[in-house]
């Protein structure tokens, strides 16, 4: 099989040669392989033989940024979505702050409702080679969005989008739906530019190490309905959607499968879960993509293989599992530590 017939199988419910294998990596972790053997000019995607490849475009209000102060490790800006950030660089890369939005109110709102208008630059001018290259190497091309509560909260603030979302849902509402039109809109442009896609990976970030960010009735009453029109938008054309979502988000697992969501990535081994637990429970619902604790891939080869050959047996009984480390892998994993995992991967993961 290659990497589009495999994690195609899977996503339908079938048993392939072997589980699927994708993953995501800091950058300071690239630079780290780079001095330890990884090729100059050879992506890690490439080098590692990843078998899906995200396409997205631009859902942000397009403002122009906007640069108050720059040094080698800080930089203070205005973004794209009118917020003051303040970026640091540390040891494991850049991190952010948020401190000031620009939409504090409705009336705010509405004076920048129309930038979320679809225009075609939002579409990036390398969308298509990079669709046709990956067409072309047979990878499971995804098309690849931010659903409404993570970018929402990028405009407005988390406390403010969590007190609005109890104190005037029918705002909320509204900014939700607005997201949920740019992105549907970005696909379909992208769509009848050629852009075939497999299936789509939706990311939005509902949970934190305890728990979910927002209670089930929050979240059924005003997040739902605008995963279930993506995720229904999507199955028009015959595409499955994957939700990303960082944290414990447990509670919320019976909501995303009502939502229409086929698979759930990347199970947070960091926040409590355990796709050994969730398999008996999901696995005839979901296909659950992740969950290899990134922790155990910095400790010794006994580590590693002990936490692939327990999650990965486990989880790919009857299918319905692709590999992916519980978030994404940082600097403090080794190349040689990372190949010894993706080769215990392909050993215990084969059927």
């Amino acid at each position: 099989m290659n990497a589009r017939e495999r994690i195609a199988t899977v996503l339908n419910g079938g048993i392939p040669d072997r589980v699927p294998i994708h993953d995501g990596y800091w950058q300071t972790t690239i630079e780290r392989w780079r001095r330890e053997g990884l090729p100059t000019g050879v992506s890690p995607q490439d080098y590692f033989g990843l078998e899906m490849v995200w396409i997205g475009g631009d859902w942000s209000l397009q403002l122009p940024e906007r640069v108050v102060s720059q040094g080698e490790h800080s930089r203070t800006y205005w973004d794209d979505m009118g917020a003051l950030r303040s970026d640091l660089r540390t040891d494991i890369g850049w991190t952010s702050q948020w401190r000031e939005f620009s939409i504090k109110s409705k009336d705010d709102w509405l004076q920048y409702r129309d930038r979320m208008a679809f225009n075609p630059s939002r579409i990036p001018a390398s969308a298509m080679a990079t669709y046709q290259r990956a067409r072309a190497q047979d990878k499971f091309i995804c098309y690849q969005a931010h659903a409404c509560f993570h970018p929402t909260w990028m405009k407005i603030g988390m406390e403010q989008e969590m007190m609005w979302m109890l104190e005037q849902p029918e705002w909320m509402h509204e900014m939700f739906a607005a997201h949920t039109r740019l992105i549907l809109d970005i696909f379909d442009a992208m769509w009848d530019m050629g852009m075939a896609f497999d299936g789509a990976l939706i990311a939005d970030d509902l949970g934190y190490q305890a728990s979910p960010l927002i209670s089930p009735r929050l979240y059924r009453e005003l997040v739902l309905p605008y995963h279930k029109q993506v995720c229904d938008h999507l199955a028009e054309r015959g595409l499955k959607a994957i939700l990303h979502s960082d944290g414990n988000i447990a509670p919320l697992i019976p909501l995303f499968i009502e939502a229409g969501f086929a698979g759930l990535h990347p199970l947070e081994a960091k926040a409590g879960l355990d796709v050994r637990q969730l398999k008996p429970q999901y696995g005839d619902k979901l296909v659950l993509v992740g969950n290899i604790d990134a922790r155990e891939l910095s400790g010794s080869k006994e580590q590693i293989e002990a936490e692939i050959a327990a999650k990965v047996t486990a989880a790919k009984q009857g299918g319905g599992y692709i590999y992916h480390s519980d978030h994404s892998v940082p600097n403090t994993v080794s190349l040689e530590n990372y190949c010894f995992a993706l080769e215990c991967v392909k050993r215990y993961g084969a059927y």
